[in-house]
């Protein structure tokens, strides 16, 4: 071993002897976890997490054990606080951290539910580093970005190689190289990579060739100069995934091997896809997967016999997307109907109940602005069924109630999300039970009659997103209900929340006694989770996010009772399963 070895691995925490500072989790053995580093040029939105999460399916389909994360170069401390206009959803994690909707991708993919050991910003990263100097943890050595920042950063990936015992750790890098915020990320996995070994790590860029309509062919410049600045930053990719519109011609990959030292069957074209559900037979047919295979030496560790059996089953889930012979509309009521991806776990919940059912969604947008009674059916017209989505805020609500009603009273199939369980329960205590007044205090915070309120124990806490119910909860089931019987008759189940406001409980008896069922509850406590309405082809509210757990293989039963409600409103005359018969043949 050599003497810069020697004291990296002597480096368990922190050493003002030696200038190969890199804080070293107690127990981790070099060598035995293998990364991959995934970085984007040119521009943002290229679907870096869409390529590291479709590759790490492809060796985890081999039998390899595989952790992703994603490092952001904002200092927010995590996502829960952005705008959906600006940045997409926010994700949420099963133990309650609020991330970036790349997450989303990885949990569908892998089939494998996260923790906030996926996740880091630099508000993380900074914030651990400070609080490490005020405790004297750096012996009063300067505090500098290298070693100590880019240290942290690699504690952070080799901590979750530990935690996850992963073959490999998928590093997904968010923005792009050149981005000043990433600049630190992009130097600690280039250190990581030397104190690491040859073999260790596997550099992946993409880039985006483009091809101006005025000019008629594609132009690689603007991607050399990319990966130029990533050789600059001293990062040698080792695959360079060509993203475009077409598929990318041999003279500009041709262009950008000579351009970069990287081997012309390693710079691959990545055109855009129909489905992200089809990339990973695009990475397969180039034979990605095992060339990252190979540069990472651990062809010893895969299960062939595994990856034959699993990737069978992923070829009949993608072969079922081209035969789907019927089709239904969902109208989504949302706020945010301008951004697609603040809605990306609904659009993807549906496309698995669909492809499960045999039948095309189609979403109808519906900005509920100037929606009211008097127009409701005319804003609801083609629609088979509606989804009232999570939110925050108060434009538009008068209009979801609206929705909500009118779904109600047609047999329209309907699904409240989150804040529309709290619609859903406002309309029935208005029309129903005769709480004409009744609203939440989220939105009319002096209403007289508040059925929806933020509970006592919630006020207490203090500061934005301090209060929030977050992550995975328990849901108590009420036996011989719709959600009882689609969760297949289990006591409980699990599902994950994002909120402030609950059904207030003083209300509880006079809308149960009008014929709102509360079928899910909080274990030990008055907070209703599953609302249901019985003689409705399908009802149903839940303060939680089921979209969030949906997967591709494993669709989220309420959004299959949905779409299976939808096909039957929409083909009556044929003899259609109804939503719990849908439920449990999927299963």
């Amino acid at each position: 071993m050599s003497k810069e070895n020697e004291l990296l691995a002597s480096v368990s925490d922190v050493s003002t002897e030696s200038e190969f500072f890199s804080p070293i989790p107690k127990g981790y053995k070099k060598g035995k976890t293998r990364y991959v580093f995934v970085m984007g040029t040119v521009m943002s939105g290229l679907g870096k997490g869409i390529f590291s999460s479709c590759m790490a399916k492809l060796l985890q389909d081999k039998g390899l054990k595989v952790a992703p994360i994603k490092l952001e170069g904002y200092l927010n401390v995590d996502s829960g606080t952005l705008n959906p206009f600006r940045h997409g959803e926010v994700f949420v994690l099963d133990d309650g951290m609020e991330c970036d909707m790349d997450l989303g991708t990885y949990e569908r993919l892998l089939d494998q539910d996260l923790s906030k050991a996926n996740f880091a910003t630099s508000g993380q990263i900074f914030s651990a580093v400070l609080n490490k100097e005020r405790h004297g943890d750096y012996l009063g050595r300067d505090v500098q970005m290298i070693p100590h920042v880019t240290g942290e950063v690699k504690l952070k990936l080799r901590e979750l190689a530990m935690k996850s015992k992963a073959d490999v750790v998928f590093v997904e890098i968010g923005g792009t190289v050149g981005d000043l915020e990433n600049a630190y990320f992009i130097e600690a996995t280039r250190e990581l990579a030397y104190e690491e070994g040859p073999g260790s790590c596997c550099f992946v860029a993409l880039t985006y060739i483009l091809e101006p309509k005025t000019l008629g062919e594609q132009k690689s410049k603007a991607a050399q100069l990319g990966i130029k600045q990533l050789m600059q930053c001293g990062v040698q990719p080792d695959i360079i995934a060509c993203r475009a519109g077409s598929p990318v011609n041999e003279k500009a990959r041709q262009k950008i091997s000579i351009y970069s030292n990287v081997p012309f069957e390693r710079v691959i074209s990545l055109p855009d896809s129909a489905s992200i559900y089809m990339i990973p037979a695009m990475l397969r047919e180039n034979g990605l997967d095992f060339q990252v295979i190979r540069m990472l030496k651990i062809e010893d560790r895969i299960n062939l016999q595994k990856e034959r059996r699993e990737w069978g089953k992923w070829c009949d889930f993608t072969e079922k997307m081209e035969k789907m012979d019927r089709q239904v509309t969902i109208g989504i009521t949302g706020k945010y109907i301008t951004v697609r991806d603040s809605y990306a776990s609904i659009i993807n919940a549906l496309e698995h109940a669909g492809i499960a059912l045999g039948c095309k969604e189609s979403i109808k947008w519906i900005d509920t602005t100037d929606v009211d009674d008097s127009n409701v059916a005319e804003a609801l017209e083609g629609v088979d069924g509606i989804i009232v989505p999570g939110g925050f805020g108060t434009r538009g609500t008068e209009g979801k109630i609206a929705c909500v009603k009118y779904a109600r009273e047609n047999k329209m199939p309907y699904l409240g999300l989150c804040f529309g369980f709290q619609m859903a329960v406002i309309e029935f205590a208005r029309n129903v039970c005769g709480l004409k007044n009744a609203n939440s205090t989220e939105i009319k915070p002096k209403c007289s009659e508040p059925v929806i309120d933020i509970l006592p124990e919630q006020k207490e806490i203090e500061g934005l997103g301090g209060n929030m119910r977050l992550g995975g909860h328990d849901i108590d089931l009420k036996p011989q209900t719709l959600a009882w019987k689609i969760f297949g008759k289990k006591d409980s189940v699990r599902m994950r929340f994002r909120h402030r406001y609950e059904v207030d409980p003083k209300y509880i008896e006079t809308l149960e006694e009008k014929g709102l069922i509360f079928s899910g509850k909080a274990p030990n406590l008055p907070i209703m989770q599953i609302l249901e309405l019985k003689d409705h082809p399908f009802f149903m509210g839940t303060q939680a996010h089921p979209c969030l757990t949906s997967r591709p293989l494993r669709p989220q039963p309420m959004f299959v009772g949905l779409v299976a409600a939808a096909l039957q409103r929409h083909y009556p005359d044929e003899k259609l399963p109804d939503c719990e018969k849908a439920v449990q043949a999927v299963k």
